[in-house]
């Protein structure tokens, strides 16, 4: 009986974990979406300037021939290389999507075609955390 109490002590002690730090790192910010229209002359975005962090950029192709977008930073110099995220190419009237995790800085969102002109992004700092947000993926 004495050892059966024992034995169950010492089962609750073992099973109470080992004391070292839990890194309750916040969640990185939400999502948010971000469109793109390409027509024949030119690429439109909205919004233009938003914080860095995790987009969802939802490209249309109002154009009349199939486009491949890019969505790209200039070269920052030293350790940072300029980054660059493509689609494959839309058909007219068609739709992709693009999931980027932005940072800080100038961005261009623009197409192979020479005759597009590319819009300008403006990314700024580091959206807030979504750690006490409801109802979030």
């Amino acid at each position: 009986m004495v050892y059966a109490g024992i034995a169950t002590a010492l089962a609750l002690v073992a099973g109470c974990g080992g004391g070292d730090d839990y890194a309750n790192k916040p969640r990185p910010p939400a999502p948010i979406n971000v469109t793109a229209a390409i027509t024949n002359s030119r690429v439109s975005v909205s919004p233009q300037r938003f914080g860095a962090g995790p987009i969802v950029l939802i490209v249309s192709n109002q154009s009349s021939s199939a486009q491949e977008v890019t969505f790209q930073t200039e070269e920052l110099g030293g350790s940072e290389p300029g980054r660059r995220f493509s689609t494959t190419p839309i058909n007219p009237r068609g739709t992709a999507t693009l999931k980027v995790d932005v940072r800080q800085g100038d961005w261009m969102l623009g197409t192979k075609d020479g005759g597009v002109r590319a819009a300008a992004v403006s990314v700024g700092k580091l959206r807030k955390s979504a750690q006490n947000e409801l109802l979030q993926p």
